[in-house]
């Protein structure tokens, strides 16, 4: 199964961002971009790929492992940015940066340590996808508007472990659906 290690924000996040994203969609040029639904809204932590079953289990036992190691720590969805020249339209985050980057340093190891293949390491940068494009396209007046975006913080206080089911149907726009098939408390039982 396909499968990455995430922070998924609470509602009330999902809700403050949801009506800015709403704002960008109604922006010129909006229907080029593919548009993340925000049941798909998260801060992807280590991408695993396709994971063999009987992996999963070895996997999971280490990312409870690092969910009781690592302390809750707070953030909040703050700005925007771009990959690709705006193929990719992503929010940011703000807040205790250096626990995220632990945590992400961790849920990779935890992988490896699993025997799941993993590409080379890349530093780890915090983004949630709000929208792809196929082609270069001009995502400054999204940006401009992400700028002015600061949500309301909360405490990171869970790490889950995410499957991503791809579309299969050919049906133009259909997004890859995403299901928590683990969480597991950070700092619990230290």
């Amino acid at each position: 199964m396909r499968l990455f290690a995430a922070l998924l924000p609470p509602e009330r996040v999902l809700a403050e961002l949801g009506a800015v994203v709403d704002e960008l969609r109604r922006l010129p040029g909006a229907d080029a971009l593919r548009w993340t639904g925000r049941p798909g809204w998260h801060f992807t932590l280590a991408f695993y790929g396709e994971v063999d079953d009987d992996v999963v289990p070895e996997l999971s036992a280490r990312l409870a492992r690092v969910a009781r190691e690592s302390e809750p720590f707070g953030l909040a969805v703050r700005g925007g940015g771009q990959f690709g020249d705006g193929r990719a339209l992503w929010a940011g985050v703000e807040g205790e940066l250096a626990g995220l980057r632990v945590l992400a340093e961790r849920c990779e190891g935890a992988a490896r340590e699993a025997g799941v293949e993993m590409r080379e390491h890349r530093r780890y940068r915090a983004h949630l996808t709000l929208a792809r494009g196929r082609d270069a396209a001009d995502v400054r007046p999204y940006l401009d508007r992400l700028d002015e975006f600061a949500g309301q913080a909360w405490t990171v206080d869970e790490l889950a472990l995410v499957r991503s089911n791809l579309p299969r149907s050919g049906v133009p726009g259909e997004q890859p659906r995403y299901e928590a098939v683990a969480r597991w408390s950070l700092g619990a039982g230290g």
